[in-house]
C-alpha cells in the first residue's frame, strides 16, 4: 500500500530539526544589495530635490498674500511692511466660476492697513471730504482730478466698500443673517452695482448667495480654529489621560493578563450600552420640543453642528449604529468563546515577554520621532516647490475682448496694444508659473517628493516592526529565560535590522509604496474626471480602487510577517516572505484560533480607551456636568475636542497596543516554527513555555470539535510526520 503524503506538501515542507539554531542568527550577510544601494541613490535624490526646492521656493507666497502685481503683503523690509491684509475691490466675483480655472479673484486686489468698518459708496463719499480721505485707502495712486465715472473707469477704486473682518490675512465682507433670513452687509440694505449706481439690497440677494457658501465655509474654520485656541490645553490633557489609561493597560496586562481581558470585553459592552441609554434618553427628551422632528434631509448644511443634536433623528441614527455595533460584538463574543480563552493564554506569553523586554513599550516614539521627520521634510519640501515659480500676469477684461487671459507685463501694459485694444482691461497677477526647464517637470518633482515620502514612511514603520520582532524573538528561543535572552534586545535587533537587512526593510516598502502611489493616482483621476465620466467609466475605477485596496492590505500582512522571518533567519525578503506565508498556511488553523481572535481582543481593548475618554470629553466639553460649567471652556463647536481627543486616543492607544500585536504575531510564528522543529522530548526540546503548551493542547482540541469529519486526507500533527520520516 503505497504511503500516504503529508498535507503540508501544498504548502512547503516543514522546517526540519537543527540542533545549531538558538534564536535569532548572530552571523548573518546583508540582505537585497541591490535595493538597499537603489534605496540610497533615492535618498540621495530626494536630498537633491529638497536643496534645489528650497533654492527655488520663496514660501513667502502661503505666508503672506500678494496683490495684483504679485506684491507680497506685510512683508518686512518693503513699501508694504505696513499693509499686512489684502482688499478686494469687488469681493462678489470671487464666486465667478473662472476663479477655479486660474486660483484668482478678477479684481483688482491691493494691500491695505486694516479692512474697512463701514459701509461706503464711491459716490456718496466723493461728494464729502473727509468721507473721500478715509475712501483713498482702498484706492490706487492718481485720483486727482478726476471724476466719480473716470475712477470707476480706470479701475482706481473700488465701487463700494462694505465692513469686513479679517481671515487668513484677507478683508472678507462681514455678512449678518438675521432670523427671517434676510442677509445684509453691515447695517445697510442699500448697495452700489459697479457702475455708480445704488440698488436696492434685494437685486443683489443672489449674488450675496452665491459668495455666502464660501464665506461661512472661512467663518467655520475661523471658529474651529478660535476653538482649539481656547482648547488646546484640555486637549492635551485629555491625551496625556489616553497614555495613561493605555499605559496602565499594558501594565495591568502584564500582571492580570487573564482578568483584564474579561474585564476589558464587560467595560466594552458596558460603554457601548450607556452609549445607546444616553441616545435613547436624549432622543425621548425632545419629543415635546417643538422642530425636533424635523427630518436631516429638509434640515440640510448647517455650518452649526450643535443644530442637529437638537433633531430626533440625529439620535435615532446614534441608537441604531450603536445597537449594530453591539449586537456584533456580542454574536462574535458568543461564536469565538472558547477561541478568546485560547487567544488569553497566548496574551499572557505576550504580557511575559514584554515584561522581559520592557523597553519596547518606549519604541513606538523612536518611530514617532522618525515618522515626524518623514513628514516635516516632505511638507516643507512641497511648500517649497509649490512656491517655486514666477508671477505670471494675464488680461482680465468684463466686456468682450480679443486679449482677455493673455499673459502681459503690468510695467508696460498702460502704453501696450492689449490696452488700446481693450481700454477697459487690466493687467492683473494671475498665479505662479513658469517656462523654464525647472518649472516644466515641476509636477514630476512634486510626484518624487509623494513617492519618496511614501517609501521613507514605510520603511520606518518597517524597522520598528523588524526591531520588534526580533526583540520578541530572541525571547522566545532563550532556551532559559531569561538568562540566554541578550542583555539590550531592542538595541541588539535595531542594530541587525539596520546593519544587515536596510535592503530587504527598502524592498517591502517599495512595493507596498508602489501600491500607495497607484490609490493616489486613482483617486486623482476619479477627482479629475467628476461630473464627465460614464457609469462605466466610473464603475471600472471604483473596482480598481477596491481592488488595491485589498491589494495594499494583503501586501502590508505579507510585508509583516516576512519583516518577522528576516529578523529570526536573516534570509532575504522574497525568501523570508515565502516562508512565512507557507507557515502560515500550514497553521491556517492556528492563524484564526490565535492570531486574529488576539488581534480582535487587542481591537476592543483600543475601543474600550477611546470610549472612556471620549465619554469624559463630551461630558467635560459640553458642559453637561455643572461640576465642569466653571472650568471648561467658551466653545462654538464643543465637537471640535471632542473629536480631535478620540482621534488622538485611538492613535496613542494604537501606538501601545501595535507592541503588543507585534509581540503575539512573532509568538506566533515562533510558536508554529517550533512545533515543526522539535517534539518536545528531551533530545528535541520544545522551546515555548508550559502554557504555551497547553495552547497547543488546547488548540488541537478546538480543531478536533470544529473538524470531527475531516479524517482523510487529514493534517497529521508533528509527531504523525517524525513518524512517517
Amino acid at each position: 500500500m503505497p504511503e500516504e503524503q503529508p498535507y503540508y506538501g501544498k504548502h512547503g515542507e516543514p522546517r526540519k530539526y537543527d540542533p545549531t539554531f538558538k534564536g535569532p542568527i548572530y552571523n548573518r550577510g546583508c540582505t537585497d544589495i541591490v535595493c538597499c544601494i537603489l534605496f540610497i541613490i533615492c535618498i540621495l535624490g530626494y536630498v537633491a530635490v529638497g536643496i534645489l526646492a528650497w533654492s527655488q521656493g520663496d514660501p513667502r507666497k502661503v505666508i503672506y498674500p500678494t496683490d495684483s502685481r504679485g506684491q507680497f503683503c506685510g512683508q518686512a523690509g518693503t513699501p508694504l511692511e505696513t499693509k499686512p491684509l489684502l482688499f478686494y475691490f469687488n469681493i462678489m466675483k470671487c464666486a465667478s466660476p473662472m476663479v477655479l480655472l486660474e486660483f484668482q479673484c478678477p479684481t483688482t486686489q491691493m494691500c491695505v492697513e486694516k479692512c474697512p468698518d463701514k459701509f461706503m459708496t464711491l459716490k456718496k463719499a466723493y461728494d464729502i471730504k473727509e468721507n473721500f480721505k478715509y475712501y483713498k485707502n482702498f484706492c490706487k495712486e492718481g485720483l486727482e482730478g478726476l471724476t466719480v465715472t473716470q475712477i470707476l473707469r480706470f479701475g482706481l477704486c473700488p465701487a463700494m466698500l462694505t465692513p469686513s473682518k479679517p481671515f487668513t490675512h484677507r478683508c472678507f465682507p462681514a455678512l449678518d443673517q438675521k432670523k427671517g433670513g434676510e442677509i445684509t452687509v453691515g447695517n445697510n440694505s442699500m448697495f452700489d452695482d459697479g457702475e455708480g449706481k445704488i440698488r436696492d439690497a434685494k437685486d443683489l440677494v443672489a449674488g450675496v448667495k452665491n459668495a455666502t457658501v464660501v464665506i461661512e465655509a472661512r467663518q467655520v474654520a475661523m471658529n474651529i480654529f478660535e476653538d482649539y485656541t481656547q482648547s488646546w490645553y484640555w486637549i492635551l490633557i485629555g491625551l496625556v489621560i489616553a497614555m495613561l489609561i493605555s499605559l496602565l493597560f499594558i501594565v495591568l496586562l502584564r500582571f492580570l493578563a487573564g482578568i483584564m481581558v474579561w474585564v476589558m470585553i464587560v467595560m466594552v459592552i458596558l460603554v457601548i450600552g450607556y452609549g445607546i441609554f444616553h441616545c435613547s434618553m436624549e432622543y425621548v427628551s425632545l419629543k415635546s420640543e417643538a422642530g425636533s422632528n424635523v427630518t436631516l434631509k429638509d434640515l440640510g448644511f448647517q455650518t452649526d453642528f450643535s443644530v442637529y443634536l437638537h433633531i430626533r433623528q440625529t439620535w435615532l441614527a446614534f441608537i441604531i449604529i450603536l445597537a449594530i455595533v453591539e449586537v456584533i460584538i456580542i454574536l462574535l463574543l458568543i461564536f469565538l468563546r472558547n477561541r478568546i480563552l485560547i487567544a488569553i493564554a497566548l496574551i499572557k506569553e505576550a504580557s511575559r515577554a514584554i515584561g522581559y523586554v520592557m523597553s519596547a513599550l518606549f519604541y513606538p516614539l523612536f518611530t514617532f520621532a522618525l515618522l515626524s521627520i518623514v513628514i516635516a521634510y516632505w511638507a516643507v519640501t512641497a511648500v517649497f516647490l509649490s512656491t517655486s515659480n514666477q508671477p505670471i500676469y494675464k488680461v482680465f477684461n468684463e466686456t468682450a475682448c480679443d486679449h482677455s487671459r493673455k499673459i502681459c507685463e503690468p510695467a508696460n501694459f498702460s502704453t501696450s496694444s492689449m490696452k488700446a485694444e481693450c481700454p477697459y482691461s487690466k493687467c492683473l497677477f494671475a498665479y505662479y508659473g513658469g517656462e523654464t526647464v525647472y518649472h516644466k517637470y515641476l509636477i514630476g518633482l512634486q510626484f518624487y517628493n509623494v513617492f519618496l515620502f511614501f517609501w521613507c514612511a514605510n520603511f520606518v514603520t518597517a524597522l520598528g516592526q523588524m526591531t520588534l520582532a526580533g526583540a520578541f524573538a530572541s525571547y522566545y528561543w532563550a532556551l532559559v529565560k531569561p538568562d540566554d535572552i541578550p542583555a539590550f534586545p531592542i538595541f541588539s535587533s535595531l542594530g541587525r535590522s539596520l546593519r544587515y537587512h536596510t535592503g530587504s526593510l527598502a524592498f517591502g516598502s517599495l512595493i507596498l509604496s508602489i501600491i500607495q502611489i497607484i490609490r493616489v493616482l486613482l483617486e486623482y483621476i476619479d477627482h479629475k474626471l467628476q461630473g464627465t465620466q460614464n457609469k462605466c467609466t466610473k464603475f471600472l475605477l471604483c473596482c480598481l480602487k477596491c481592488c488595491f485596496w485589498c491589494l495594499e492590505k494583503f501586501i502590508k500582512f505579507i510585508n509583516r510577517n516576512a519583516y518577522i522571518m528576516v529578523a529570526i533567519y536573516g534570509k532575504n525578503f522574497c525568501t523570508s516572505a515565502k516562508d512565512a506565508f507557507f507557515l502560515l498556511m500550514r497553521n491556517m488553523i492556528r492563524v484564526a484560533v490565535l492570531d486574529k481572535v488576539t488581534d480582535f481582543l487587542l481591537f476592543l481593548g483600543k475601543l474600550l480607551i477611546v470610549g472612556l475618554v471620549g465619554i469624559f470629553a463630551f461630558f467635560f466639553f459640553s458642559g453637561r456636568v455643572k461640576a465642569f460649567e466653571n472650568t471648561a471652556p467658551n466653545l462654538h463647536y464643543y465637537w471640535v475636542p471632542i473629536l480631535t481627543v478620540v482621534v488622538g486616543s485611538f492613535l496613542i492607544a494604537h501606538g501601545f497596543f501595535s507592541v503588543y500585536a507585534m509581540c503575539v504575531d512573532t509568538l506566533f510564528l515562533c510558536f508554529c516554527d517550533d512545533l515543526e522543529r522539535n517534539d518536545g522530548s528531551l533530545a528535541r526540546p520544545y522551546y515555548m513555555s508550559a502554557s504555551l503548551h497547553d495552547i497547543l493542547s488546547e488548540n488541537k482540541a478546538v480543531e478536533e470539535t470544529e473538524e470531527p469529519t475531516q479524517s482523510s486526507p487529514h493534517q497529521p500533527d508533528d509527531q504523525d510526520v517524525q513518524l512517517k520520516q
